[in-house]
């Protein structure tokens, strides 16, 4: 809702900024929601929550959209349909598998300190990713 009441589009090439904060942002709000004990403030982090996740999936589907090449743009869309959908099916199973062999919330808080490692991890390991600026793919 709040998108559809700025005025214009949001185009994620604006900002310079990678998707690593947002995707950090996203892992610190899922284990702020595990450790909230109040409705309204759980409630708030929730929307925060997919704030960050809206548009840290918007930004990587502008990136792989711009870097693809256009003949390879079909498939590699297809592709990514395929491990988006079984990767949210497998992530599924395995919130429901920690969930039941930790407890609810120290399964959420792990899950949060997981996402934490893979950002970590990856702008580590992935220096040009972790540099890119979306202005320089237009």
């Amino acid at each position: 809702m709040i998108p559809a009441s700025l005025p214009g589009p949001i185009s994620p090439a604006a900002c310079p900024c990678p998707a690593f904060p947002r995707v950090a942002c996203f892992g610190l709000c899922t284990i702020a929601f595990g450790l909230s004990r109040h409705f309204w403030l759980s409630a708030a982090i929730l929307v925060a929550y997919g704030m960050c996740d809206g548009v840290s999936v918007v930004m990587r589907s502008t990136i792989m959209q711009l870097v693809t090449p256009d003949e390879m743009r079909g498939r590699v869309s297809s592709i990514n349909g395929i491990f988006i959908g079984s990767s949210n099916e497998l992530g599924a199973f395995y919130d429901g598998v920690m969930a039941r062999l930790l407890g609810l919330v120290p399964a959420v808080v792990l899950g949060g300190c997981v996402t934490l490692g893979v950002v970590g991890i990856t702008g580590w390991k992935a220096p040009k990713l972790r540099r890119l600026d979306l202005r320089e793919l237009q």
